[in-house]
C-alpha cells in the first residue's frame, strides 16, 4: 500500500485514503456529476473549434461536406463537433511526381548523393516504343503547384493519379512520335517541351487547378540487354560523324581555294579579252588613218610604209648576208652590230 507523507505529528495517509476522502467530497457536492460533463462539453467544444494552418497550406473550410470559406496561414476557428471540417492543401509547396523510379532518401549532407530506386518494379512506366520501333528507358520528373485548392480537391476525382495517366500518356506519345536516336541525344529539350504543353492544356481541360512548373526527363537510356549493340552503334556514328566533319573540314579549305584559282583565271581572260579588243580596234584606227594618207599621197604613203616596215624587221636581225646568184666570188659581210670586228664570211650562191 503506497503511502502519502502527513504533516509533522500526523497519521500517514495511503492512496486509498486519498481516493475515499475525494469521493466523499463529491457526494457532498450535489451537482459534481453535471459540472463533470458540463466541464468535458467545454473541452471538447474548445479542441474541435480552432485550427492552424501553416506557411505553406491553404485551409479548406466544409460545412457538413459544402465548401464555405478558404483560410490563410495562421490559428482559425470553426464550428465544432464536426459540423464544420478543414482540409489542408500546400499550395505553396512545389509537388512532383516521379515515373520510372522513386526517390529513397535526400542527403542533406555535403558530398553525399541523393539514393534513388530503379528497381524493376518501375520499367512498366519507363519502357516505350520510339517513332523507329525501337525500345527505351525513359525516366522523368514533373513539377507542379496547386493554383486552386477546391478544384483540386473537388473537381477531379483522384486528381493525383489524373496527373500521373495523364502525363504517362503524353509522354509516350511524344516519344512515339520521334526517332529513338533523337530522343536519347538531342530530342530530350524538344520531348520535355512538347509533353509539357499537351500535359497542361489536357489538365487545363479538366479543371484540375495544377500549374505544371517543368517537366525534366532525368535519364533515356537503352534497355540494359540492348545497351552492348546500343554502345556499337553509337561508336558506329561517332566514326560517321568524325570522317563527315573531316571531310567538311577539307571541303572548307579546297572550296574557296578552288574558287580563288577560277576566280583569277576567269579575271585573267576578261583581261586579255579586253586587252586584244582595245589592241584590234587600235589597229583598225591606225589602218583607217593610214589609209587617209594613202588616199590623198599613194606614193609618199607606200614609201613611209615601206621605210617603216623594213627598219623594224631589220632591227631585229643580228646578221646580213647577201647573195648574188651572178657573183662568183664571196660577197664581204655588212656589220650591223655596234660592236666586234667584221669577219669575211659570206655563202656561195
Amino acid at each position: 500500500m503506497t503511502e502519502w507523507n502527513h504533516p509533522p505529528g500526523g497519521p500517514k495517509l495511503t492512496l486509498d485514503d486519498v481516493l475515499k476522502k475525494i469521493l466523499q467530497q463529491f457526494k457532498r457536492f450535489k451537482g459534481g456529476p453535471v459540472f463533470i460533463l458540463l466541464a468535458g462539453v467545454v473541452v471538447v467544444v474548445l479542441w474541435t473549434a480552432w485550427f492552424t494552418v501553416q506557411p505553406e497550406e491553404t485551409g479548406i473550410v466544409q460545412r457538413f461536406g459544402k465548401v464555405m470559406r478558404t483560410a490563410g496561414p495562421g490559428l482559425h476557428f470553426k464550428l465544432p463537433y464536426g459540423i464544420e471540417k478543414v482540409r489542408l492543401v500546400p499550395t505553396a509547396r512545389v509537388l512532383k511526381e516521379e515515373f520510372g523510379f522513386r526517390t529513397v532518401s535526400v542527403s542533406t549532407v555535403p558530398g553525399e548523393k541523393t539514393r534513388y530506386d530503379t528497381r524493376g518494379a518501375y520499367t512498366d512506366e519507363s519502357l516505350m516504343l520510339t517513332g523507329d520501333l525501337n525500345v527505351i528507358d525513359v525516366q522523368w520528373i514533373i513539377q507542379y503547384r496547386i493554383e486552386d485548392p477546391i478544384r483540386y480537391l473537388f473537381q477531379v476525382r483522384d486528381t493525383s493519379k489524373t496527373i500521373r495517366d495523364t502525363t504517362e500518356a503524353v509522354m509516350r506519345r511524344a516519344v512515339g512520335n520521334r526517332l529513338g536516336s533523337d530522343v536519347l541525344t538531342t530530342g530530350r529539350v524538344a520531348v520535355a517541351s512538347e509533353a509539357k504543353t499537351e500535359i497542361q492544356k489536357i489538365l487545363t481541360t479538366y479543371a484540375s487547378g495544377v500549374r505544371l512548373v517543368t517537366v525534366e526527363l532525368q535519364d533515356v537510356t537503352p534497355p540494359d540487354k540492348v545497351k552492348p549493340a546500343f554502345n556499337e552503334v553509337n561508336e558506329s556514328r561517332q566514326d560517321k560523324e568524325q570522317t563527315i566533319n573531316k571531310a567538311q573540314e577539307q571541303a572548307n579549305r579546297e572550296i574557296p581555294k578552288a574558287r580563288g584559282v577560277a576566280t583569277q583565271s576567269i579575271s585573267e581572260a576578261e583581261g586579255y579579252a579586253l586587252e586584244r579588243v582595245n589592241r584590234a580596234q587600235g589597229e583598225a584606227t591606225r589602218f583607217a588613218a593610214i589609209l587617209g594618207q594613202y588616199e590623198q599621197a599613194p606614193q609618199v604613203t607606200r614609201r613611209r610604209l615601206y621605210l617603216e616596215a623594213m627598219t623594224g624587221f631589220l632591227s631585229d636581225m643580228k646578221g646580213l648576208y647577201i647573195v648574188d646568184k651572178d657573183q662568183k666570188a664571196m660577197v664581204p659581210w655588212l656589220p650591223l652590230e655596234s660592236s666586234g670586228q667584221p669577219s669575211a664570211q659570206g655563202r656561195r650562191p
